[in-house]
């Protein structure tokens, strides 16, 4: 009769949260909500840390665990802890007129963190990544902007998306330079999987 040694094991592909994996995507969540509220009012749409936040996450933690964090943010945000833009919170700031940036920031995420899990090294490919996550969470929040505020889609441009650009390429800029080097830190340490 054959014995497995392997009975109370689970394999890695079977377990998607390991204990350190859960701390350091709290880390990562806590980052985000101290970073992300925030913000610079400059029109319906303020400058905010948020995605500079999602960027180092997805380096941190990977696509997957970069959106988890995220996710859990938002969550944390809806139910009334303001860590959205301007220490604001709850259903309303979630769907109202600039809430559409904020879910947009789920596919800026995922866009995002395929590249980057990718062409970590390659600081190039990982701004493009970044850059076309952003451009669809752009496309996503100024189609909701417009719709909630009742303005033309080129005022929803220049509210929302035209102020930012340049502000929005330098966070990129920042994150595809320094993420690789946190992120083979993190990798010598253990604490990335």
């Amino acid at each position: 009769m054959q014995t497995s040694n392997n009975l109370n094991t689970s394999s890695p592909a079977r377990q998607p949260f390991s204990v350190r994996q859960l701390a350091v995507t709290g880390v990562m969540t806590a980052v985000t909500c101290i970073l992300a509220p925030f913000s610079l009012p400059i029109g319906p749409v303020p400058i905010s840390l948020t995605n500079l936040a999602i960027y180092f996450s997805l380096f941190v933690l990977g696509m997957k665990k970069g959106t988890v964090s995220y996710l859990v943010y938002l969550l944390i945000g809806f139910i009334g802890v303001p860590v959205f833009s301007s220490f604001t919170s709850g259903p309303e700031k979630l769907l109202g007129p600039t809430g559409g940036y904020l879910i947009g920031f789920i596919f800026m995420a995922i866009i995002a963190g395929v590249f980057i899990d990718k062409f970590t090294n390659n600081r190039i490919i990982t701004f493009l990544g970044m850059a076309a996550g952003t451009i669809v969470c752009y496309g996503f929040g100024t189609a909701w902007l417009a719709y909630q505020a009742h303005l033309s889609w080129k005022q929803a441009l220049f509210a929302g998306v035209i102020p930012f650009i340049l502000g929005d390429a330098a966070k990129m800029a920042i994150a595809a330079c320094l993420g690789p080097e946190i992120r083979k830190q993190l990798i010598r340490a253990g604490l990335f999987f």
